[in-house]
């Protein structure tokens, strides 16, 4: 078989800690994160003899929300069940989660496919469950000497979210977990920042073959990396003429591979019966009350109409609802040019400094301070993009606090009069006679070298549109 003979399946199941403050079935703290092991724990997370859980109903608003946001269908019933099985991170030996009777089953996220088209994924279900605590491997999960439990996690609440197999790429899987955190960002259900808030397992097959599934993929990045390795992995099996097992693997981060960890249990493997010790959940008087905010859909439409902003400025903007914000508190200094500056230009330098938005976001008068700069003609783009990178890196070290302001005054950045650019054209045209001789000759990038050495010259205080225009004028078109 051809590679596009062989079409890729792939459905994933997401889970996302919700954001409250106490865990799902007891009153232990839910903000455990940065403090020492087991210390976030009660007889009721660690399964003691004896102990009844108590609902938190705030997890179960939460999860409404999610379902609303999302169209699916909130069932009149839904039942807790114990999910059975041996791990050393589960006290319990089980799980309490949701089985044939979900919060919700049904819903969908739009996103775009490999080729820029609309497509629709589907949802299965949503439902709720306990997390369970976390193994820390001494070494590491091949060769480590030993291995700890921490059960601060253990009872944290749950959603999980499947998909229908309708994925057909590694890519289009991570525009799907895009699109899939900032929808639940927007809803305030999570805190994306938080270590371990969102982790994925990946269903994936090769039509016509078994499917495998990798396990807690921790970053959607490491969800395309994993996908990508196993995808090649499961077509050279099957070139080799080889059978792919039914399994569940692991995926390793730092060698992007994955490796083999378990035969797939199947739903009978896990006895699933109803948990005596929680009362049946009817929903239908709360739904009612729960009042969906602007999603990144409707914010990105708000966007292009309110503001005049391209499809693509809209869509970067609202992917982020950190960045929406911040552009909504400067796109005053003019809607366009701050689209373009803070989609275009900020975003890129503070990946490159791999710095985070909430870093600026307290600074964003300063922000609007250069827009407004540029947008004056005070100064130019170049000029702009230098003294960002100042301002970037002195907000990154915290040892010089310059406004945009300063930093043009002391570099000298600020744009000078046409006089001034004029003596330094004539003095370029002077030393470089043979580009003059070029560029009558209609020699390829004759002018544009003239440019770029008045550019250098006058360290970007004049628009090169200017700097060409009278370029021309001495030399003629």
């Amino acid at each position: 078989m051809t590679n596009e003979e062989m079409n890729v399946i792939i459905g994933l199941e997401v889970h996302c800690q919700l954001n409250t403050s106490s865990k799902l079935f007891c009153a232990c703290s839910a903000d455990f994160r940065g403090d020492a092991p087991n210390t976030h724990t009660c007889p009721v997370c660690l399964g003691l003899p004896g102990t009844l859980p108590v609902l938190n109903k705030r997890a179960i608003e939460y999860a409404l929300k999610v379902a609303k946001a999302f169209n699916c269908v909130v069932l009149e019933k839904s039942e807790f069940c114990r999910k059975n099985y041996f791990y050393p991170d589960l006290v319990k030996a089980y799980q309490i989660t949701m089985g044939d009777n979900p919060l919700a089953v049904g819903g969908y996220v739009e996103i775009e496919d490999d080729a820029g088209n609309p497509k629709i994924i589907n949802l299965t279900r949503i439902h709720v469950e306990e997390d369970p605590g976390r193994l820390v491997h001494m070494g590491n999960r091949e060769y480590g000497h030993y291995t700890l439990v921490d059960y601060n996690r253990s009872g944290i609440p749950l959603i999980e979210m499947v998909t229908e197999p309708e994925l057909s790429s590694p890519k289009e899987a991570r525009r799907f977990l895009n699109k899939l955190r900032a929808m639940l960002e927007y809803l305030d259900v999570f805190d994306p920042e938080k270590e371990g808030a969102i982790r994925v397992d990946a269903n994936i097959s090769i039509k016509g073959h078994e499917r495998v599934e990798i396990k807690n993929i921790s970053s959607y990045k490491g969800v395309e990396k994993a996908l990508i390795f196993e995808i090649t992995r499961q077509k050279n099996l099957i070139n080799r003429g080889g059978t792919i097992v039914r399994e569940t693997r692991h995926f390793q981060e730092g060698k992007g591979t994955t490796i083999s960890a378990r035969s797939k249990e199947t739903a009978t493997d896990y006895r699933y019966f109803p948990e005596p010790d929680l009362p049946i959940i009817c929903v239908a008087d709360w739904i009612k009350d729960i009042i969906s905010p602007e999603l990144p859909d409707a914010r990105r439409d708000r966007f292009m109409q309110q503001y005049g902003i391209t499809a693509n400025h809209a869509k970067t903007l609202t992917g982020d609802l950190k960045l929406a914000e911040f552009y909504e508190t400067i796109a005053d200094v003019g809607a366009a040019i701050t689209a373009s500056w803070t989609a275009d230009i900020l975003i890129g330098e503070l990946n490159y400094r791999d710095m985070s938005l909430g870093i600026v976001a307290p600074h964003a008068s300063e922000f609007k301070d250069l827009v407004t700069l540029i947008r004056d003609k005070k100064i130019t783009d170049k000029a702009g993009i230098e003294v960002l990178r100042v301002w970037l890196d002195n907000l990154r070290t915290g040892t010089k606090m310059e406004k945009p302001t300063k930093i043009v005054e002391r570099l000298n950045l600020a744009r000078e009069s046409g006089e001034h650019l004029r003596g330094i054209v004539e003095q370029i045209l002077a030393s470089n006679p043979q580009a003059i001789i070029d560029h009558k000759t209609r020699k390829k990038g004759a002018l544009n070298f003239i440019v770029g050495q008045v550019v250098k010259e006058t360290r970007g205080k004049f628009d090169p549109r200017e700097i060409h225009a009278m370029i021309a004028e001495f030399v003629g078109k």
